[in-house]
């Protein structure tokens, strides 16, 4: 489960923000084979890019749907808009907001940080893989 594997990553011994968790996660989950500086890449995009607007775990989400299913580019077919535009509406929907800050104040807790968070970006993120893996 990817959830597991985002449980890994997001650990004090590995210190990634909430979008780097997701991407190792996936990479690790879905063998991707992303390279180091891919990974690096996600560094700007926790604490909702650094300046607690679009909460991390989606933007990793959104990362790896871009990169499992982009071919070439975004703009050679709606399928990766329509796959966020899904991530979306399915995340704000079960925890009421993309807002880095908000979702902090109402579900982030000194033991366990923003699992709750990551938790439900792992649990969609695996549904859309899994159902678009099998088209």
């Amino acid at each position: 489960m990817l959830y597991d594997k985002v449980l890994k990553y997001h650990d004090k011994s590995y210190d990634y923000n909430c979008a780097e968790t997701m991407l190792y996660a996936a990479n690790d989950e879905y063998q991707i084979n992303l390279s180091k500086q891919t990974m690096k890449s996600m560094a700007a995009f926790g604490g909702g890019m650094g300046i607690e607007s679009v909460c991390g775990a989606i933007t990793g989400s959104l990362a790896v749907l871009s990169i499992m299913f982009t071919i070439e580019r975004g703009h050679e077919s709606d399928r990766v808009k329509n796959l966020s535009i899904e991530f979306f509406q399915k995340f704000t929907n079960e925890l009421g907001s993309d807002n880095c800050a908000i979702l902090k104040q109402k579900y982030k807790r000194d033991d366990i940080g923003c699992n709750i968070m990551l938790e439900a970006a792992a649990n969609i993120l695996e549904e859309i893989v899994l159902r678009e893996q099998s088209l």
